[in-house]
């Protein structure tokens, strides 16, 4: 009887996936965007995260076509109502924040007092499943941006967008196509970052 390795298979495919991760500037993102079926895709893929007590504290909203211009109406209304001297060319601007890729995906953050689980938790919860959905574009040949940008900070612009007075966003995700690959950027050091509990910093250098 042939006995099985004890070794779990290496997933190389998958580590170098990780590993070219590279944002990409949103107007730098191209249609075609991706279709309903990799949508559904994503989204499935996002909401396979950490989730303590299983509160599914995060949900998503889903902007592409003139939905997209849709929301920028109210972005650059409460913008210019904020900023009576803007320009036209700075309202077009503000505008646009959500069409500048053929999609974009809000990850909205639903934490709460729990007698339970801690609020942290869950907003890290909403962090990991933004983060997914950013892999899981890569996986599928797009290019992403995490951003969130002023308006998301902004109570008037989440009130127009469909927020709950206690949901807050957690990044907007801009995915599209790049003609070119991204240049990496500088890493940290992991002598910078990572230390071993129970070592001298002497030890942790060598």
């Amino acid at each position: 009887m042939q006995q099985q390795s004890s070794k779990r298979p290496v997933m190389t495919d998958a580590l170098s996936l990780l590993k070219t991760r590279r944002s990409i500037k949103p107007i730098a993102l191209s249609a075609p965007g991706p279709t309903a079926a990799e949508i559904d895709t994503l989204l499935t893929v996002a909401s396979r995260v950490p989730d303590h007590g299983k509160l599914t504290p995060w949900r998503f909203i889903v902007f592409e076509g003139d939905a997209r211009l849709k929301a920028g109406e109210a972005i650059a209304s409460i913008f210019e109502a904020e900023r009576p001297d803007a320009t036209a060319d700075q309202i077009a601007f503000e505008r646009n924040r959500l069409a500048r890729a053929p999609l974009v995906i809000a990850v909205v953050s639903r934490a709460g007092v729990h007698a339970k689980i801690p609020e942290w938790e869950q907003i890290m919860s909403a962090g990991a499943a933004t983060t997914s959905l950013v892999i899981a574009a890569h996986a599928l040949g797009y290019a992403a941006n995490w951003l969130t940008e002023w308006y998301a900070y902004d109570r008037r612009v989440l009130d127009a967008l469909g927020l709950a007075p206690e949901e807050r966003i957690a990044g907007f995700v801009h995915i599209g196509r790049s003609d070119k690959p991204p240049e990496d950027r500088p890493r940290p050091p992991l002598t910078e970052i990572v230390s071993r509990f129970g070592e001298t910093k002497a030890d942790n250098t060598r």
